[in-house]
């Protein structure tokens, strides 16, 4: 069950108000929020200067989510945004801030009460903050004495392994890089970050089977495409700037397929916002075929669908691309063999899709030269999520559509740099060769021993195995699985600090000691003693891009994320360490040279980085080259889970809303799916409310079930909604505390978050 102080993390606006689902996505009512986002949070003024900088070429990379940018020549030089990156925007930019006089003010007690929306809106952080043991309130403190006080707490320890060093997505390679090479330098791996909790079984599946956990496909490949099969994602919320280019796909003849347990309106249509002619009408329809799959349905839905090629191919030889599979691929004897006795009529009881519609998938699939599929969280936050990559890859293979133009994998990354963090080495597993160049350029030795997850960093710190917790950017409290289990693990730490731009839950579900430490965001400028400095970013496709605010600091005592790191590492390690700590805090062009000497397909960094939209990083796959023990892409032999679970029960997912951006709520309007004012609800069919007894909007208890335990999610309100019968979605992170933190893949260890058993009764 929740803990007692979690009651009061979520909170609802005002009364909950359910309207029909919208059909159209953006238009006219985007560019209204947007406006209106600016003006709350912000000086209108700065707010409208700092939008026409970004995603700019001589600007900077949106904080919101990881979608690549056009090439400069087709980036609109006014709104090269969209509505989420730029409420995140506005929400960076406040106007507010609080410091001493703010914690002086609120207990931790009272902070405890109050919502992680309220938290986040009092403003920007804009002094360092301490904790003392015992203490009820936060006190300032200055940098240098900060600074030593994590030098005390991390240099106590017996054992390296006993700190735990998270990062949020958002970080910039320079300071991912520095943060990497401190903690290594500290003697750990442990470095789990989000990836962990969102993306993580992409990266497996990929590297096994294409040889590289990332997209093998551009921006541009998207309108030139034949078919777009877009699995478990929401383009209309969690990346609407794709759906720019699904409406270019559209235009040039090319199909959509969209696969999802619920309808979304990113699916259906678009109106471009800054086509004004086009806000009237409908709009450009976008999905050709949608498929309603059960929860988890996903694999055994295109294993159907192969099986109808298999079946299709005996006929006419040419539906695979022998060439293709001969040249670059492994293992297609032994996945046929698998495929030839699959039971197709089992696969579609257990996809959840008629027979009817997986032939007609079938059809777009064998008309298809060039095939992307695209997927995101609705796949991969599943203890099968890899399998279900696997197979997606396998589709490709016999179609030959990886490594040409218009066609390969595309993982939609949802939180922006998140894939240059891995690439910077913020991995708790990085590879030899990876330590190795490190070890050269740095002359010391890294630590060898795999590091903890994030799963495993909540286990550590509740079997006392780790004491310190110390994040770079994000709210891990919130993004964790198990709110119960995860805030017990916070608490029982020794030391907890994180580096941030807001306050948020994780402050204040705190160690027994605790430090926040504010730094300047994306947004502003950040001007070192030898001048103004950039940063840079890796985006989906795997371009790097440089990337300079500016606004001016909301407040004058804030540090950048790379001289926050570069001191917490000068003070801790002091003459352990070679690295010029200090004049890396200064001159970022430092760091970016010994990120060239360390990782492949930098070099020339600093040079090649201020090229008009960057440069793109090295991509075997895409270029059909395969990097792994053969050389050659992997078939993979796979089996549907099959889940079975408890008659009278539902399978639950959590999924986030329209005014929301992973943890951060912006406000309480899921405009596409009509439902406002109140995040404490629970999506149902109208079936399934009818068949159990719950009326509209009435109040419900939620019990969650995994490996004989029980958790509790109560007064949920019932809103009826066209999702997969038998299938119910709640908010993230309000679900969070229903999914045990042993419920993950097995593989990735990411929390399966997406497949939930419930049950749900009337409150007495």
């Amino acid at each position: 069950m929740w803990i007692k102080n979690s009651i009061m993390s979520f909170k609802k606006s005002d009364e909950l108000k359910i309207q029909p689902p919208k059909k159209v996505a953006v238009g006219f009512p985007a560019i209204a929020s947007v406006g209106f986002r600016i003006w709350e949070e912000t000086y209108v003024g700065r707010g409208v200067k700092t939008m026409l900088k970004l995603n700019q070429v001589k600007g900077y990379d949106c904080p919101s989510c990881a979608w690549p940018d056009p090439d400069p020549s087709e980036r609109s030089s006014i709104a090269e945004y969209c509505e989420n990156g730029a409420k995140a925007v506005a929400w960076e930019a406040s106007k507010e801030t609080i410091g001493a006089d703010f914690f002086s003010t609120y207990t931790i007690n009272d902070l405890l009460t109050r919502s992680n929306y309220w938290l986040e809106k009092q403003g920007r952080l804009s002094t360092p903050m301490y904790l003392p043991e015992g203490a009820k309130n936060y006190e300032p403190i200055s940098w240098e004495k900060a600074f030593e006080l994590v030098a005390v707490q991390l240099n106590k320890l017996q054992d390296p392994n006993e700190a735990i060093f998270y990062t949020s997505g958002r970080a910039s390679n320079e300071a991912a890089f520095c943060y990497q090479l401190f903690v290594r330098q500290f003697g750990t791996n442990n470095l789990p970050d989000c990836s962990n909790m969102c993306h993580e079984a992409t990266g497996v599946a990929l590297s096994e089977t294409t040889g590289i956990g990332k997209a093998s496909v551009k921006l541009d490949d998207i309108a030139k495409t034949d078919l777009l099969l877009i699995f478990g994602q929401n383009p209309g919320t969690n990346a609407p700037r794709m759906l720019t280019e699904l409406q270019k796909l559209k235009q040039n003849g090319g199909k959509i397929i969209a696969v999802n347990p619920m309808p979304e309106t990113g699916f259906m249509g678009f109106k471009h916002p800054q086509k004004p002619w086009e806000w009237i009408g409908d709009g450009t329809p976008l999905q050709d075929l949608y498929l309603q799959v059960k929860i988890n349905g996903d694999l055994a839905l295109v294993k159907a669908i192969l099986v109808l090629l298999h079946r299709a191919q005996k006929l006419d030889a040419s539906i695979f691309d022998a060439t293709f599979i001969e040249k670059h691929a492994v293992g297609y004897n032994e996945f046929i063999d698998q495929l030839s006795h699959e039971d197709f009529e089992d696969l579609v009881i257990q996809s959840g899709v008629s027979k009817a519609e997986i032939e007609k998938a079938t059809e777009y699939v064998i008309n298809a030269k060039k095939i992307i599929i695209a997927w995101a969280m609705g796949i991969t936050q599943h203890t099968n999520g890899e399998d279900t990559i696997r197979e997606f890859v396998n589709l490709l293979l016999l179609k030959g559509s990886i490594a040409k133009s218009g066609a390969g994998t595309l993982p939609v990354r949802g939180h922006s740099n998140v894939q240059g963090d891995r690439t910077m080495g913020i991995w708790e597993k990085a590879p030899e060769s990876f330590l190795a160049n490190l070890d050269k350029a740095f002359s010391f030795k890294a630590p060898r021993d795999h590091g903890v997850t994030a799963v495993e960093a909540i286990e550590h710190l509740i079997s006392k195995k780790s004491k310190v917790f110390i994040g770079l950017g994000g709210n891990f409290v919130h993004a964790a699985p198990d709110t119960e289990v995860v805030e017990k693990a916070m608490n029982d730490a020794d030391f907890t600090m994180h580096i941030a731009t807001k306050l948020n839950r994780s402050h204040i579900v705190h160690g027994k000691s605790a430090l926040i430490l504010p730094c300047l965001g994306r947004t502003e400028i950040d001007e070192t003693s030898i001048g103004k400095q950039f940063i840079t970013t890796e985006d989906t496709a795997g371009r790097v891009r440089m990337s300079m605010g500016d606004l001016s600091p909301v407040a004058p005592n804030l540090k950048s994320e790379v001289a926050i790191v570069c001191g917490l590492a000068a003070t801790t390690l002091g003459n352990k360490s070679n690295v010029e700590w200090n004049r890396f805090s200064i001159d970022y062009n430092l760091i970016r040279s010994k990120i060239e000497e360390v990782i492949p397909g930098f070099d020339n960094f600093n040079e090649k980085v201020k090229r008009a939209g960057g440069f793109f990083l090295p991509n075997p796959a895409r270029d059909g080259r395969f990097v792994n023990n053969t050389e050659k892409a992997k078939f993979s032999v796979t089996v549907p889970a099959n889940k079975q679970i408890k008659k009278g029960r539902f399978v639950l997912m959590t999924m986030r809303s329209h005014d929301q951006f992973n943890t951060t709520i912006y406000g309480f309007d899921d405009r596409y799916r009509g439902i406002s004012g109140d995040r404490e609800v629970i999506l149902m069919n109208k079936e399934d409310i009818k068949n159990n007894g719950f009326e509209n909007q009435e109040k419900v208890n939620i019990t969650s079930y995994f490996d004989g335990k029980e958790r509790h999610l109560n007064g949920f309100k019932v809103v009826p909604y066209p999702i997969t019968k038998g299938c119910v979605a709640v908010y993230f992170p309000e679900g969070n505390v229903l999914i045990a933190l042993e419920n993950k893949a097995n593989e990735s260890q990411c929390p399966a978050s997406k497949f939930v058993e419930v049950s749900i009764s009337k409150m007495n």
